[in-house]
């Protein structure tokens, strides 16, 4: 049996997408990593897995895994490129999609622009998780951020700094070790933001199990949202400047969030040799 592979990215926050919906596929950790790896694999910075859906009005079920081979339950940008792909093949403009956090609205905008709405973010510590009620401010995670750090949940969990000094950051230092911290089970993405004015922040992200990417939508979500839950923003609807380029995202009033950005097909293939 050929597996096949579509490699995708949205903003640079590149993708394996993986179709099991017909013919199962099951990968090991050795095998993600393997497939992932920029040196002697396809490389990427999440593999990602469509199955059959378990709910009628979604077109297909999502697994996401990091590229450490880690499983993680949700990846805005990858979600994106998903929709895209399923949107094409059932010629439609809407589609739903299934994950293990939620179920996710999608639409395409015109010919590369994808919005996903990716649901509500959630605040309470056992929500995050963290692994006790915590006040966050008076641990020192050694970084020069000028307001207390914020912890929200956007299908995964998220710590968000506010810093005058992107340029001053050794993310690839700090960035693990509060990946890592003890305080968090599952261990958190962390994002380093620095807002430019009242709808513009910069944003900077060390993804959980991938490391630094280029772009990361659920990091751009959580980011803006914990800029206008703390009336650092006052605009609902921000656009997230990262390396890879530009992601607009909308915190609706009814707690909503929703992501839209340009997506590509890079190449297809077939994943066989790495099996």
């Amino acid at each position: 049996m050929n597996i096949n592979y579509t490699k995708m990215h949205g903003l640079k926050n590149d993708f394996i997408i993986i179709d099991s919906r017909i013919e199962k596929v099951s990968l090991n950790t050795k095998i993600i990593k393997k497939i992932a790896d920029r040196k002697k694999g396809i490389g990427c910075d999440q593999v990602v897995i469509l199955q059959k859906p378990k709910k009628k009005s979604a077109s297909a079920f999502i697994k996401f895994y990091n590229s450490d081979g880690s499983h993680t339950k949700a990846c805005g940008n990858a979600a994106r490129c998903v929709a895209f792909l399923l949107m094409k093949e059932f010629k439609t403009k809407k589609t739903i999609l299934e994950t293990e956090s939620t179920l996710l609205n999608a639409s395409l905008i015109n010919k590369d622009n994808v919005s996903v709405d990716i649901g509500k973010a959630y605040f309470n510590w056992r929500q995050i998780p963290i692994k006790k009620k915590t006040n966050i401010s008076k641990i020192n995670f050694n970084v020069n951020s000028y307001f207390k750090p914020v912890l929200i949940n956007v299908g995964n969990p998220h710590i968000v700094f506010f810093i005058k000094n992107l340029n001053k950051l050794n993310i690839k230092k700090i960035g693990p070790k509060i990946e890592k911290n003890s305080l968090f089970p599952e261990r958190i993405n962390v994002n380093f933001a620095k807002i430019l004015n009242n709808n513009n922040i910069k944003l900077k992200v060390w993804e959980r199990g991938a490391g630094i990417t280029k772009a990361c939508g659920t990091g751009a979500s959580a980011t803006t949202v914990a800029a206008i839950k703390n009336k650092l923003i006052n605009k609902r609807t921000c656009y997230i400047h990262m390396p890879g380029g530009k992601l607009k995202i909308e915190y609706k009033k009814n707690g909503h969030i929703v992501m839209t950005g340009p997506i590509k097909i890079i190449k297809k293939g077939i994943l066989n040799k790495f099996i």
